[in-house]
């Protein structure tokens, strides 16, 4: 058997040869991409951050935890969804990062933990400097607002995998809390009260859904809607609130042992907000929510009409309208709802806690006990929304 010589031109070693940027790898891109970003990111450090940008690992320095009697660490990672989409339809990619952001810290925050630091990992199908510059800058921005450090992260360009336009954008943070300040389902007792932050809008969760209505009610983003005051695209892109700073500001301002006390927080994602509370609630409590106490945001009224989509269908996707509640004491109830609205986020009492009595109807879609494997308290919703 005689051995093929490679033909003229076509060794792996020349010119004309197969290249990592021929196979749709550019790493000057990639370079190009943090150079725009180093700013953005060196924004959000703080003196406990160790190193610049561009290292193997972000460094953090955690001293500070030497004056915790018994600190505890808390940590979540979250993606965006298939909102991600949008911001590509429209070619916006700044904003995107608060819905990260927003999606992983304030996971953290429920237990009353600080969000220390953040990294970020973004795949696409090619990397265009502007944009991942954009959208890391969407996520300094965030943790920013948030008091998080940006300390690292990867842009990963995957061609053949996703298209020349695609990405999506994943991250994590770690934080801390002081054992004895840890909020949870045990704090919670009879007589609390529920306190609803209002949502900027849909937030990161149920796009699916409302992408699959809006393309069946042949809408296109750029059209004008009177309702929402502006394009269906914008208000779809609206980036989701970040509520890291004013949970950790009303739990100091309110400490879990004292009377006047926050005893947990529940942030309002996939599942909707009856699932979500349930999982902060022990056994043998259920929280009554009051539809009444607020009106649906125009958008979520806009994706029922045009979708038929039933209201069990919609509690258990959307936010609709409510992004964290808070549980407090109930000497604690109107501090916290002026303190909430002083700093910018609309908030009101929407319900309380109660023994789960054996005279509440406990079947149908308005009554949820246990959710996402948490098998704890229940939340009943009543009375139709205002």
């Amino acid at each position: 058997m005689t051995s093929a010589t490679p033909a003229a031109g076509n060794s792996p070693l020349s010119p004309a040869g197969i290249t990592y940027a021929s196979a749709g790898v550019d790493v000057e891109a990639g370079d190009r991409a943090v150079e725009l970003m180093k700013g953005a990111v060196k924004a959000t450090h703080n003196s406990s951050v160790i190193g610049g940008v561009g290292g193997f690992a972000g460094l953090y320095d955690v001293s500070r935890l030497l004056t915790y009697k018994r600190p505890l660490l808390a940590t979540s990672t979250d993606g965006v969804g298939t909102k991600v989409a949008i911001a590509q339809a429209m070619d916006i990619h700044d904003t995107i990062g608060f819905d990260l952001v927003g999606m992983v810290v304030d996971d953290i925050v429920v237990v009353g933990a600080e969000p220390l630091f953040m990294t970020d990992y973004i795949a696409c199908g090619k990397v265009v400097p502007e944009r991942i510059a954009d959208i890391v800058r969407g996520i300094a921005a965030a943790c920013s607002v948030a008091g998080t450090a940006l300390v690292g992260g990867e842009t990963a360009e995957h061609p053949g995998l996703l298209g020349e336009h695609e990405y999506d954008v994943a991250g994590a943070a770690t934080g801390v809390v002081e054992a004895s300040d840890l909020l949870g389902p045990d704090r919670v007792r009879a007589g609390d009260v529920v306190i609803g932050m209002a949502s900027s809008g849909l937030h990161s969760n149920g796009y699916s859904l409302v992408r699959r209505v809006i393309n069946h009610a042949g809408w296109a983003l750029d059209r004008q809607v009177s309702e929402l005051g502006r394009t269906l695209g914008e208000e779809l892109l609206e980036p989701t609130r970040v509520y890291a700073a004013d949970c950790l500001d009303l739990a100091r301002a309110f400490p879990v042992n004292s009377a006047n006390a926050v005893h947990g927080f529940s942030h309002v994602t996939g599942g909707g907000l009856a699932a979500n509370l349930a999982r902060v609630l022990p056994q043998g409590l259920v929280a009554t929510v009051d539809r009444a106490t607020w009106e649906l945001p125009a958008i979520f009224k806009l994706v029922s009409e045009l979708g038929n989509v039933p209201l069990a269908d919609l509690e258990r996707t959307l936010n609709l309208g409510v992004g964290m509640v808070a549980i407090v004491s109930a000497e604690a109830a109107d501090a916290a709802v002026s303190r909430l609205n002083d700093r910018g986020v609309p908030s009101w009492i929407m319900g309380t806690v109660t023994a789960d009595s054996d005279s509440i109807l406990k079947t149908g879609p308005d009554y949820v006990q246990g959710a996402k494997g948490v098998d704890g308290g229940a939340v009943r919703l009543v009375n139709a929304y205002a």
